[in-house]
């Protein structure tokens, strides 16, 4: 799926989504990232099996606001004390697939708010 921007104002947004893959300003990424208005990273998070609560340790360090969190191609919860990890960070933590977080994503970063984007690629 394509995303269509009005205009990106310097920001890395999604502007694409398919099978195995994400795009931000047409790059294509395989692999877990973690994508801010300023910059793209890698996210070394392989399986959402393994998440623990130090793979967020960057929601303290990106001093996030939000962090949208998508779990690939469906929906998925993490296990409850993970959950409340998530929680006791005080960053606003939503958690969808992967196409809807890119969206929300763009549309929260175009209002300037301080969101990361985790998303999670297996």
């Amino acid at each position: 799926m394509k995303l269509h921007l009005a205009q990106n104002q310097g920001q890395q947004l999604f502007t694409g989504y398919g099978a195995g893959y994400v795009a931000v300003n047409n790059v294509r990424y395989e692999k877990s990232v973690l994508v801010t208005p300023a910059s793209v990273s890698d996210w070394p998070v392989r399986k959402f099996e393994d998440l623990s609560a130090a793979d967020f340790r960057f929601i303290a360090e990106l001093k996030a606001e939000v962090v949208i969190f998508g779990t690939g191609r469906a929906q998925r919860f993490p296990l409850p004390e993970l959950a409340r990890a998530l929680a006791a960070s005080g960053a606003g933590v939503e958690i969808m697939d992967s196409k809807a977080a890119c969206r929300t994503y763009n549309i929260l970063a175009a209002e300037g708010r301080g969101v990361v984007a985790a998303i999670l690629m297996e």
